[in-house]
């Protein structure tokens, strides 16, 4: 390779299952907390308001992973349907499928002879051929094999565990403004390092994110907070 910057080292990079982890984690770390806050506002001990929090982290995980695993399945399906109908085309519709790679070449510039000798070496292998048209025109990629189970399961996990951690002070703790006041300090932390990590695979400023998310966070809790408040008075 010739000399330059270590190229590789500027991008930050999250696999599929580190991301399904920061977002279930994330959106589990959410309606417990923001149903714990406002549980607190009309509650005076802290037991009722944990059995309804492990209620929604419960509810939600399955909700989470059933999503997921429903998403990565259609993904893998339309994946596998679009790879059928051009399989089916490059033999059915032969020139018109030449003609297409030779435009997507064209389009980044290739010309002349050298676009008649890269259309034919695309196209002498059909499994090549299929893979550049599915990569080039129709912008999709393969899904990784097992994706679906292991996104389910991921988020479904890091969902529970998200509400678990809003909790920790209202099972750890007698008072309940005590166990509030904790809970906001942990949420807080927790959000922003969720936010942090999400933000900064998506190639986004990470301190917007952590803010972000932070700021959705304690929105949802003052919500639920006026809510239950409401529906108690």
């Amino acid at each position: 390779m010739p000399p330059g910057p270590p190229h590789e080292e500027q991008h930050f990079s999250q696999t599929q299952l580190v991301r399904d982890a920061v977002a279930g984690a994330a959106g589990g770390l959410v309606l417990p907390f923001a149903l714990a806050a406002g549980l607190a506002g009309v509650l005076g001990s802290n037991p009722p308001i944990v059995a309804a929090g492990l209620a929604v982290a419960a509810a939600g995980s399955i909700a989470t992973a059933l999503g997921g695993y429903l998403a990565a399945r259609g993904e893998a399906d339309h994946y596998a349907a679009e790879r059928r109908r051009e399989e089916e085309e490059t033999v059915d519709y032969a020139d018109r499928e030449r003609w297409e790679v030779a435009a997507i070449l064209h389009r980044y510039g290739v010309r002349g002879n050298a676009l008649r000798l890269a259309v034919d070496s695309i196209c002498a292998d059909t499994r090549r051929w299929v893979d550049f048209m599915m990569r080039f025109e129709l912008d999709l990629k393969e899904p990784e094999p097992q994706r679906a189970a292991r996104s389910a399961a991921m988020t479904g996990i890091a969902h529970a565990a998200g509400g678990i951690v809003a909790l920790v002070p209202y099972m750890a703790m007698d008072g309940v403004r005590d166990a509030l006041g904790v809970s906001c300090a942990v949420a807080a932390i927790a959000l922003a390092g969720l936010g942090w990590m999400k933000a900064r695979g998506a190639g986004l400023p990470p301190l917007r994110g952590a803010i972000q998310t932070v700021g959705t966070g304690f929105a949802a809790a003052a919500l639920a907070a006026l809510v239950v408040q409401a529906a108690g008075g």
